[in-house]
């Protein structure tokens, strides 16, 4: 059994489950490596593998970051679980190569994109812990590391969060380690919103004002202009042609805001609906733990929310406001990989002065 957050449907249905921040049994042992290092028991690899990015850093247990390392997006549903680990492995071996270890650590803290489900999360695991580069591993979906970042230090960690990038999702943690979560699949497990939807709506919306079946908007005449061309039939044809990449469209996602700041009443609406969405996803989360009644922290980011855009920010604090007043809403700007770097020092017993540095480091 290779972790206890990535067991049981309670995760997936949204039941409180045992937090992976504190549960003992989140460890799986690491297969001892093949060649001879100095110990190298007081280090631990952190990791954030984002859709659009991945971060690695190693970190000693005093808080001291020793080497880190950025790649591309982590994405096992698209090149497979094998692949993706692997193509982390050349950032885990360019670290420990930079920082002169060349053993086991002591700990992994790996906190991933893709990880959405409990079977995701045991055999990524698995793969991970295959590799040999840590005695201990602990896996879970990245939205944890985002929540661990805009959480106090050395206090039983409560809390929700809500990450808006290149996808939506939300966790949080209760009192005596109670879990709250969400599939996060898209579509089908009822998410609306992230980076990408809010795209794919612009590109609808734009073609919809354009040929009249829909309400005139701006983003008729902005879409198309984004990609250098003069009208949306144009665009259609240009998409479904090939000849734009399909992830240029993600460059849509400011141009919606920048449309509905000039106050365009369709582009409005969307921003609306993402706030909403937002708003819903963090009361929810607090209300399956109990914390409704208390005041919680709940902390905003990915790019979307990172940005602060004002008509979303302004409407995502309103909206708490109203459904859940003792929420304590604060966007987190540093980069994820700090919570997976502080769970490592959670894990580590660390000392008030190592979760100082090690914010410094990311700040």
């Amino acid at each position: 059994m290779a972790l206890s957050e990535a067991e049981g449907g309670g995760a997936v249905s949204g039941e409180a489950l045992t937090s992976p921040f504190a549960d003992p049994g989140a460890d799986a042992p690491a297969r001892a490596a093949d060649t001879p290092a100095r110990d190298a028991d007081g280090l631990a690899l952190a990791v954030d593998a984002g859709n659009s990015k991945t971060d690695v850093a190693l970190v000693g247990t005093d808080g001291t970051v020793l080497a880190t390392a950025r790649g591309g997006g982590f994405q096992p549903p698209v090149v497979g679980v094998a692949r993706a680990v692997g193509d982390l492995a050349v950032l885990v071996d360019a670290v420990r190569h930079r920082a002169g270890v060349t053993g086991p650590v002591g700990q992994v803290s790996a906190y991933l994109a893709n990880a959405d489900l409990p079977a995701e999360e045991t055999e990524l695991a698995a793969e991970i812990t295959s590799y040999g580069w840590a005695r201990t591993v602990t896996v879970g979906n990245d939205t944890f590391a985002l929540l661990r970042a805009g959480l106090p230090d050395r206090v039983e960690p409560v809390g929700v969060a809500v990450v808006c990038g290149a996808g939506i999702n939300c966790v949080g943690l209760g009192h005596g380690g109670r879990t709250a979560r969400f599939p996060s699949i898209g579509r089908i497990s009822g998410d609306w919103g992230g980076g990408g939807h809010l795209a794919e709506e612009a590109l609808w919306w734009a073609a919809r004002a354009d040929d009249g079946r829909g309400e005139p908007s701006a983003l008729a005449r902005e879409v198309p202009a984004y990609f250098g061309l003069a009208t949306m039939p144009e665009l259609i044809e240009a998409l479904h042609l090939g000849r734009i990449p399909r992830e240029r469209r993600y460059g849509l996602t400011p141009l919606l805001f920048a449309v509905a700041a000039s106050g365009d009443a369709v582009a409005q609406a969307l921003v609306t609906r993402q706030a909403e969405e937002v708003a819903l996803l963090a009361s929810v989360a607090l209300g399956r733990l109990g914390l409704l009644d208390e005041r919680t922290p709940v902390v905003l980011g990915g790019g979307v929310l990172a940005a602060r855009h004002p008509l979303l920010h302004d409407q995502v604090t309103q909206l708490l406001a109203e459904r859940a007043p003792k929420a304590e809403p604060r966007v987190v700007t540093a980069p994820p990989v700090l919570g997976a770097a502080l769970h490592a020092l959670d894990r580590a017993g660390a000392g008030a002065e190592a979760y100082g540095r090690v914010r410094g480091e990311f700040v």
